[in-house]
């Protein structure tokens, strides 16, 4: 997977911040990257086939370094949808899904096929119910990704593809901080209502179908 550092940005950013520390700049670009994924969902990423363990209903995504995942899109289990629940409506339907069993017998009483996942952090997901040992269950996923708070870099052609998503959303930030020789209220209004216009335009253009909600967004107001 070729990458784009978020530095590459940061020429874009300064004629409107001048005098603005590039690692400020850089730390705004991150941020605008992270919340451009986010409402998007344009990076999408399939992870590899992989077979459940019995008795485990706990597993970490196998996903690529210094990201986060944002939303699972779509699961299958043997060819088959898992259905898709927050984690209070797995808590729910499945009280005890934290337990972890490793005896043959006790896996045989309480485990069973699965019939469905939820997300238990952005770097962990349960299948529920456990799986049982009567067959070998093969997963396959898509979900949506978003640079970790930590990251450098991002995959170079959803970057490319959310670039100027990326920059409406660090300036209209940058803009705004207070006792700077760049602080423009007016310029951030603007850039704040071409960040989402940009992010409902890919939105529409993913035209993914997922669990989650449909987008909301809400134009900040400038004093």
């Amino acid at each position: 997977m070729a990458t784009r550092e978020f530095k590459d940005l940061i020429t874009r950013v300064n004629p409107s911040t001048p005098g603005c520390p590039q690692e400020t700049m850089f730390q705004y670009i991150r941020d605008a990257a992270i919340r451009a994924c986010e409402r998007t969902l344009a990076w999408r990423y399939t992870q590899p086939k992989f077979n459940l363990t019995a008795g485990v209903p706990q597993y970490n995504y196998n996903k690529p370094f210094d990201t986060e995942v944002h939303a699972v899109l779509a699961t299958w289990m043997n060819d088959e949808p898992l259905d898709r629940l927050t984690l209070d409506e797995a808590t729910d339907r499945y009280p005890a899904w934290v337990d972890t069993y490793t005896t043959a017998a006790d896996i045989a009483e309480y485990g069973s096929e699965p019939q469905a996942i939820t997300q238990l952090s952005p770097h962990q997901f349960v299948v529920l119910p456990l799986p049982d040992a009567e067959k070998t269950y093969t997963m396959r996923m898509i979900y949506a990704l978003k640079p970790s708070r930590t990251a450098t870099e991002m995959d170079e052609v959803i970057f490319n593809d959310l670039e100027e998503v990326i920059l409406h959303g660090a300036l209209q930030h940058l803009l705004v901080l207070p006792n700077t020789n760049w602080s423009d209220r007016e310029l951030a209004s603007y850039h704040a209502k071409q960040f989402i216009a940009q992010v409902t335009e890919r939105r529409a253009r993913a035209n993914l179908g997922n669990s989650r909600g449909s987008l909301s967004v809400q134009i900040p107001r400038f004093a």
